[in-house]
């Protein structure tokens, strides 16, 4: 199985379960791994027929930026669903973190997988 992955997307959108936090903007963290079969691209050298990590990313800037969720987990599934839906992709492996949201840790999120892992 070949992976495609994205580390480190960083955007800011309003998530949170306090009256507050539904007021701001706070960043999160996306690091995602996806299933494709890179043999194709790689005889071809053509970005067509890829699984575009720019294409990718930029979907999910613009769907989490302009969001708003109580939960990271709810946003989660929401990204997973319109990465599988949008761009064809059998399994992803996706972890999201919620920056500094507890006093003592860097971050806290959750980490899901969708799909099924091909061989």
């Amino acid at each position: 199985m070949d992976v495609v992955f994205i580390e480190d997307l960083r955007i800011e959108t309003t998530i949170g379960i306090y009256d507050w936090e539904k007021q701001i903007r706070q960043t999160v963290a996306f690091d995602i791994e996806m299933a494709f079969d890179n043999r194709v691209p790689a005889a071809s050298d053509r970005i067509e027929d890829t699984l575009d990590y720019k294409a990718v990313s930029k979907r999910l800037k613009q769907f989490v930026g302009e969001s708003s969720f109580e939960l990271v987990e709810t946003l989660a599934e929401r990204c997973a669903e319109i990465i599988q839906r949008e761009f064809g992709v059998a399994w992803l492996r996706l972890k999201l973190s919620k920056l500094g949201a507890v006093t003592g840790s860097r971050a806290v999120g959750v980490v899901i997988e969708r799909g099924r892992r091909p061989d």
